[in-house]
Parts: C-alpha cells; structure tokens; sequence
C-alpha cells in the first residue's frame, strides 16, 4: 500500500484543482450559499468532466476506479471551497450500492446517470426517534398483494425521515427501511428506490442556521406503492449490504472536511504573507505560524488515515475500511474546525467579514463533528471494537 499517488491520480487531482478554481468558494460557493441556491453549474460541469462517477463501473458510463479517487476529487474541491455535498451521498453511497447489489435494469437505469451527474439520489437513513441507534429504524415496507397466493406486486412504505439532504435536486431517495415482519430484534434493512415525485412521498424544508446551497428536509411516506423492482438487494439484507454506502459516505464526509481545512489553511497563510504590521509580515511571528503548522500537520495526518481508509475498501477489506473510515471522520472533522477557528484567528477582524467568507464557512465545518456520525459514536466505536473495552450502549 502506497499514498504516493500515480500519475493519473495526480493528473486527476489537477483537473479538478482547474474546475474548483473556475467554481471557487468567494465568486460563485458563497453568494449561491447565501441565498440558499444549489451549485447546480458546478454539478452538471464536474459530471460533464466525468468527476462524479470515478468510483462508478466503466460499462456503466463512470471512471472504473474507486472510492479512493472520488475522495480525491471531493478533497481537492472543498480545497477551493467548492466541496458537493451530494457527491458524499450520490455516486457515494446510493452508486456504490446500486453498483454492488442492484439488479440489471436498476444498474443500467441509474447508473450512467449518476456517473454523469444529470440524475440524482439522496440517502434516506435517519429518523427523529431512532438517531445514532439505527436499528429502531421504524420505517416499514410491506407487501403490495396477496403473499399467500404469491401475488406479491410489489411493496407499500409508510414512516418518516428527517436531516435528508439534497432532496429538492433528487430524482429520488435510496429508503432505508425494515419489512413488516422484522419490526422487532436487530434491523435487517431493505433498501428501496423511492422516485421523489411517488404519490404520498412529501417533503418538508427544515429550517437549518447555517450558510449551505444544499438544504436538508423531512421526509414523509405516506403508504408510498412501489414497483417489486424498486427493492435493491434482499428484502432481510445482512448489514453488509448498508455499510456499503455508508463507509463510502464517511470516507467522502473525510475528503469534504480535509479540503475544507485545506481551503481555510491557504486563506491563512496567504494573508499572513501579505498582513504587514511594524514592517514585517504577521506570519513570520511564531504566535501565527506555529498554529498554522499544527493545523498543516492535523491535516495531513488526517489525510493520511483517509486515503487508508479508501484503499481498504477499494481493495475488498470491509472491517478494516470501517475502523479507518470512522477514525479518519474523526480526525477530519477535529483538523477542519482547528483550521477554519485558527484562520479566522489569523486574519483577525477581517476574518469576520463578507469579503473573506471564513465565518459563513465555520458552521458548514462544525457539520462534520455531528453528520454522517457524531464524534461520541466514533469513540464508541473504537472503543468497543479497536480496543475490545464493553459496550456501552
């Protein structure tokens, strides 16, 4: 295992740093922010660049390479500020998913577009009494028609979701549910594509306090019928089938935390460069630079248990990709906010202002301490299964 990048890996990451560049955070991420737009131009040029579906199946129109590369061009994105939150949910969890266990037609369906960006799904996972604990999911799919003759048409959902992001720019949502008959003891998730525009599927906007373009909603299901081929997988699925996506998905939340802290690091060292007070640039004090070179080192060890983390899964270590996910999620999140708290520090009383963005960006940061995992769940994690102490939970 090497992190020394090839040479396409390189070329890669320097197509994007062109594209984020064009679509960076300060011209085109921040006013879209600020009035609640999605990057909608960004979207469709990475996906026409072929930047979304690197992960995905090259007979399926994506880039044949892995989760290791879609977290390159997540990272070099949000190193320009211009990080896609639905690339950590579309090609990431519900591609890689559809890729591994979908049907035929639902690869040759959704596949190529999501590869290509002109088609996109949200995850639907969380619910409001179930949190962290996802096995009290209450969300129940049942059988549409008569099982005891086997006239099994398809299936019906009913529950509710809530922190679902992206679902106003969906095409649909990948549903995490349980069948009816497994409403009790461990969750067995069956896994449905549910088309946004399914009758008694509504969606409601939640009134989040931070500066985003993607906006997150409530979901309701009201008997939602779905075609039998809506089922991804197996109706009582092993676990397997949802930590597929949902290691990808800490993976990604890593790339998009470790560029931002990359974007906020070059903001900080660029105006420590050019901030002159009594004839000498500010970053030539130590009470300036050391802290930019703990956050540089931060973030780079961070990086490092990331790409980690991808090359396991990529090469078929599902347990190994899931303690490296979640520590470098971990790790990620703590370096991204030290880096942002430590520019902002940096460019002193300008770091407050519109014209640099770097306050807007801070609650965007915090995200990652709380979302795809909370902090408190990964030390649990570790915890129990790196250091083999009792569950605590």
């Amino acid at each position: 295992m090497s992190f020394i990048e090839t040479e396409e890996q390189k070329e890669l990451r320097a197509s994007v740093a062109t594209l984020g560049e064009r679509f960076n955070y300060v011209d085109y991420v921040l006013p879209k922010a600020r009035k609640g737009e999605p990057l909608t131009e960004l979207w469709n040029e990475a996906g026409k660049l072929g930047f979304l579906g690197v992960n995905l199946p090259e007979e399926y129109g994506g880039g044949g390479a892995g989760i290791y590369e879609l977290a390159l061009v997540q990272e070099e994105m949000a190193a320009h500020g211009a990080g896609l939150l639905l690339v950590v949910v579309s090609p990431a969890i519900c591609g890689t998913i559809i890729g591994k266990y979908g049907t035929a037609e639902q690869k040759q369906t959704w596949l190529p577009a999501l590869a290509d960006g002109s088609k996109i799904m949200a995850f639907g996972i969380t619910e409001a009494d179930a949190g962290s604990n996802s096995h009290q999911i209450t969300t129940t799919a049942r059988r549409d028609g008569d099982g005891a003759t086997g006239d099994d048409t398809g299936w019906i959902l009913r529950g509710n979701k809530i922190y679902i992001s992206g679902v106003d720019q969906a095409d649909a949502v990948l549903i995490v549910a349980r069948t009816e008959d497994s409403k009790t003891g461990k969750l067995k998730p069956a896994l449905f594509i549910v088309p946004t525009d399914s009758p008694g599927f509504e969606k409601t906007a939640m009134e989040m306090d931070i500066i985003e373009p993607d906006h997150q909603f409530m979901l309701f299901l009201d008997d939602v019928r779905l075609p039998a081929e809506a089922l991804v997988g197996e109706a009582d699925a092993a676990l397997m089938q949802l930590f597929a996506g949902l290691n990808p998905e800490r993976i990604l939340g890593s790339a998009m935390a470790i560029g931002m802290g990359r974007y906020a690091l070059n903001a900080a060292v660029k105006y420590a460069n050019e901030r002159t007070v009594w004839k000498t640039p500010i970053g030539a004090h130590q009470g300036i630079s050391h802290p930019l070179a703990q956050v540089k080192i931060e973030l780079e060890l961070a990086k490092l248990m990331m790409q980690k983390a991808a090359f396991l899964y990529d090469n078929g270590d599902d347990f190994g990709a899931a303690e490296a996910a979640n520590m470098a999620k971990y790790a990620a999140a703590e370096a991204s906010i030290k880096a942002l708290d430590q520019a902002i520090q940096t460019h002193g009383g300008a770091g407050l202002t519109k014209e640099y963005g770097l306050a807007a960006m801070l609650g965007a940061a915090r995200i990652a301490r709380v979302a795809p995992v909370s902090r408190e769940m990964v030390l649990n994690f570790v915890s129990q299964h790196s250091l083999g102490l009792p569950r605590s939970y």
